[in-house]
């Protein structure tokens, strides 16, 4: 039978990712409808603003222009995320940090790991990529000339999560002709051999369809409610689990940093996120280590303000994924799929990765599902895994052990396989390309450079010869006089987006 009917149950960025990358792959066939439920009645989450550069490639897909992005959804450009005090700071400093960027460490092209090793006082790891100093300087990733999606360094946006959703509805429902109703769906109607047939809705109305993409979030209607997918939980490794979230105002001439700050404390750690309007922070922490009072003076004392009195909205966080994403004629998406705190920004990178996925993969029949099924499952499962592994790898190889959290997550918890090897291999071995062989690892050599070294980890240094050692020495001085060049020469991002949005103001049709 031809799959014509597809439901998207639940909205948010998930639902309406899902309805724009369906779309792209199917609007072109007149037969297929595609229909968003989403229930008035359940909130949605919302607080992920962070974002990667997989993004950019998936908006522009969509058919929004980066300028509509920018301006609707209040966002800025993220070049980095900046990790502070995720060190001692008896060796490193009170104000320690290091930056995982989204360009490769690597002077002017050049690898030069093995020199650096023995001669690490000659540049602080992170200098090492041309998005440093644009960070360090708060600049924007971009000229006034630069081209959409492009920049001189790589980028992604921070940007408000709910509006970001109403413009994904507002261009699925324009450019794709995606339905859109409100119901609440009261019980999910499964076939003989187990697939969903059809939903009972509360206004008393029964629909069917074809092939259904589970977006309800924490509550998981149809992949934990009623076909009992099993949960695959990770708080064993990611001790994390409770999160404190609030959005605070921002003057219109203040500073903004180009990138995701992550500081660590006692028990887990901070984000904050600038916008253009406000920065949506949030107080990660493990439960079992502090307490929900304690959670709060030291999320006022960050602030500066007592924090209970702005009501932050408390978050349980239930780390891990769903055995499979996709069963008999239903996948699941966002965090009805799987779920990890926001370190890396990777729930919305896996759940805009799998839309893409299922949305290239979907057949044109449900004869055809269980064939897709299979290596898709298969699939998500490695993501999410070594996802996990990447998470970790930023807590187990600190050298904090000034509390109880930070002696459990660095002595007493618990490593993958895979994970345990590469770091027994890279205290002999730079890490590199052959060290990821899957395509589907979504952190790879670059990633883990900037991380492991980032936090000092002790790789043993080889024998460099001369002529590697002058080379690799005269590329890292050039690159370092070319990186502050390159920063000096960009607006700050404030400016940038001020100049961005008057010159739409004077220039676009009303």
């Amino acid at each position: 039978m031809k799959i014509k009917r597809i439901a998207i149950v639940g909205g948010g960025n998930a639902g309406w990712l899902a309805a724009n990358h369906l779309g792209v792959e199917l609007s072109r066939d007149p037969e297929i409808e595609i229909t968003v439920i989403e229930s008035k009645d359940i909130p949605v989450i919302g607080v992920g603003e962070a974002t990667v550069p997989l993004i950019r490639t998936s908006v522009q897909s969509f058919g929004i222009s980066e300028v509509d992005l920018l301006l609707h959804c209040d966002a800025t450009f993220k070049t980095a995320i900046k990790f502070a005090n995720w060190m001692s700071t008896e060796k490193y400093g009170k104000d320690n940090f290091y930056y995982h960027t989204f360009d490769a460490p690597f002077p002017n092209g050049y690898d030069v790991n093995n020199y650096w090793l023995g001669n690490r006082e000659e540049a602080y790891y992170s200098k090492l990529s041309p998005a440093y100093y644009i960070a360090e300087w708060n600049r924007s990733p971009k000229r006034t000339d630069s081209p959409p999606f492009k920049g001189m360094v790589n980028y992604a946006y921070h940007f408000d999560a709910a509006k970001f959703t109403t413009l994904l509805a507002a261009n699925a429902k324009k450019r794709f002709n995606v339905r859109h109703i409100y119901e609440t769906v009261k019980e999910v109607i499964l076939q003989d051999d187990g697939s969903v047939k059809g939903f009972e809705y509360d206004s008393g109305e029964y629909e069917e369809f074809d092939f259904y993409v589970d977006c309800s979030g924490f509550a998981s209607l149809i992949f934990g409610k009623t076909l009992k997918v099993p949960f695959v939980s990770k708080n064993d490794i990611i001790l994390t689990d409770t999160a404190l979230a609030l959005q605070v105002p921002t003057a219109p001439d203040e500073d903004i940093f180009p990138y995701t700050k992550a500081t660590a404390h006692e028990a887990g750690w901070l984000w904050d996120i600038p916008l253009t309007t406000r920065r949506g922070t949030g107080f990660v922490y493990s439960s079992n280590h502090m307490s929900d009072d304690d959670a709060l003076k030291g999320f006022s004392k960050y602030h500066g303000i007592d924090i209970e009195k702005m009501n932050p909205h408390k978050i349980p966080m239930r780390a891990g994924y769903r055995e499979k994403i996709w069963v008999k004629n239903c996948v699941s998406l966002g965090l009805a799929n799987g779920f990890v705190e926001p370190l890396e920004s990777t729930s919305l990178f896996v759940t805009d990765f799998c839309a893409g996925m299922i949305a290239k993969k979907l057949p044109l029949n449900t004869e055809e599902l269980h064939l897709f099924a299979k290596p898709c499952n298969e699939i998500t499962t490695h993501i999410w895994e070594r996802v996990f592994d990447f998470i970790q790898l930023h807590y187990c190889i600190s050298d904090r052990r000034d509390t109880q959290f930070w002696r459990d997550v660095t002595e007493n918890v618990e490593m993958s396989s895979l994970l345990k090897e590469r770091l027994e291999m890279w205290k002999y071995s730079v890490p590199q390309r052959v060290d990821f062989p899957s395509t589907f690892d979504f952190f790879h050599t670059e990633s883990y450079l900037s991380v492991i070294y980032g936090m000092d980890y002790p790789t043993r240094a080889p024998s460099v010869n001369d002529m590697v050692g002058n080379f690799s020495k005269q590329k890292i001085a050039e690159h370092l006089v070319n990186s502050k060049k390159l920063a000096d020469s960009l607006m700050p991002q404030r400016k940038w987006l001020t100049e961005l949005k008057e010159y739409v103001a004077k220039n676009r049709p009303s």
